[in-house]
C-alpha cells in the first residue's frame, strides 16, 4: 500500500474519531435538555415545545455523524461467526463484497440527502410546529454523515484490495514456526 493512500486512510480514520467523539458530546446535550425539559414542564410547570425538536435534531446528527466511525470499526451489523468458519482468503472477499454492496447504496442516499438539503436551503422548508426550525440542517447531517461514510467505505475496498492476505495453510504454518 502506497504511503498516499496510508496518509489518506490514517487521516480519514482521525477524523472519523473526531466525529464519534462530537456525537457523542451531541447525545450527552440531548439527554441534558430532555431533563431539562421534564423538570421544566413538570416541576415548573413551563411549557417547552421546541425542546423535543432540537433533541431529534441533536441524535439525528449524532447518529449520521458516527457511522464512519461505526463502518471503521466494523461496528455495524455483521455475522461474526463467518469470520471464525471462513479461511482468511474467502473472509476478504465477503468483506470487500458487502462494503461494494454497501458503498452503492450508501451513495444512492447520500446523493439524495445532499438533494434534500439543498432543496430544503433553497426553498426555506421548515417543519411544522410552532418552533419551525429549517429542515436543512438534518438532511445536512444526513449528506455529510453518510457523505463520509461512503469515504470510509472507498478507504475500506481500497485498503481490501491493496493488502495481499496470506492463505490459511500458509498462516498455520507461519504460526507452528514461530
Amino acid at each position: 500500500m502506497t504511503n498516499l493512500i496510508r496518509l489518506l486512510g490514517n487521516s480519514l480514520r482521525a477524523f472519523n474519531r473526531w466525529m464519534a467523539i462530537l456525537s457523542a458530546l451531541l447525545i450527552v446535550v440531548a439527554t441534558l435538555a430532555l431533563v431539562y425539559e421534564v423538570i421544566t414542564r413538570y416541576y415548573l410547570r413551563v411549557a417547552n415545545d421546541w425542546m423535543i425538536e432540537f433533541c431529534v435534531y441533536l441524535l439525528i446528527a449524532a447518529t449520521f455523524l458516527a457511522a464512519a466511525y461505526t463502518q471503521a470499526e466494523r461496528g455495524h451489523v455483521g455475522i461474526e461467526v463467518l469470520d471464525e468458519v471462513m479461511s482468511p482468503k474467502w473472509n476478504r472477499y465477503r468483506l470487500l463484497a458487502g462494503d461494494v454492496l454497501s458503498l452503492v447504496v450508501v451513495f444512492f442516499i447520500a446523493r439524495n440527502a445532499w438533494h434534500f438539503s439543498w432543496n430544503a436551503y433553497e426553498q426555506g422548508w421548515s417543519t411544522s410546529s410552532t418552533w419551525a426550525p429549517p429542515l436543512w440542517i438534518p438532511y445536512f447531517f444526513m449528506a455529510f454523515g453518510l457523505s463520509t461514510m461512503a469515504l470510509q467505505m472507498v478507504a475500506q475496498i481500497i485498503e481490501t484490495l491493496a493488502v495481499r492476505v496470506p492463505h490459511k495453510k500458509h498462516q498455520e504454518q507461519n504460526l507452528m514456526g514461530a
